[in-house]
């Protein structure tokens, strides 16, 4: 029996990058695709994903985080096995940074994306 295709939750909230779903699925993934954190944590009841794909998006205006990561970086905290790869705006880092400090990130990716960086970050999660 083979083993389970490796599944993939990808969180896309405000885009601004190519539809990496056709990767996903050409590396071998089962793929979910929600476009909202509350979205990710209903599917995060569901099934805990190999990897999580999401954006780093820096919020000033949350009063006791930075982003719309935190939350699910702290659920997260849980499963450990779960490789999250997040793609940020450059002039945020110093808050990635902040916040890769509490929560770790497996890969984070700066725009502009490029696929066939995505797909080598997808390739070191399954190995």
């Amino acid at each position: 029996m083979s083993d389970p295709a490796p599944t993939l939750l990808a969180i896309v909230e405000l885009g601004g990058y190519p539809n990496l779903t056709p990767l996903y699925r050409s590396l071998g993934f089962e793929v979910e695709v929600v476009a909202s954190q509350r979205k990710a944590q209903a599917a995060l009841k569901r099934r805990i994903p190999d990897v999580i794909v999401a954006e780093y998006n820096f919020q000033s205006d949350f009063r006791d985080r930075t982003s719309n990561l935190e939350t699910l970086m702290a659920r997260l905290q849980r499963h450990p096995e779960v490789k999250v790869i997040c793609f940020y705006q450059s002039e945020y880092r110093h808050k990635l940074d902040a916040m890769t400090a509490r929560f770790p990130v497996f890969e984070a990716i700066a725009f502009p994306i490029e696929p066939a960086r995505v797909e080598a970050a997808l390739r070191r999660a399954v190995s």
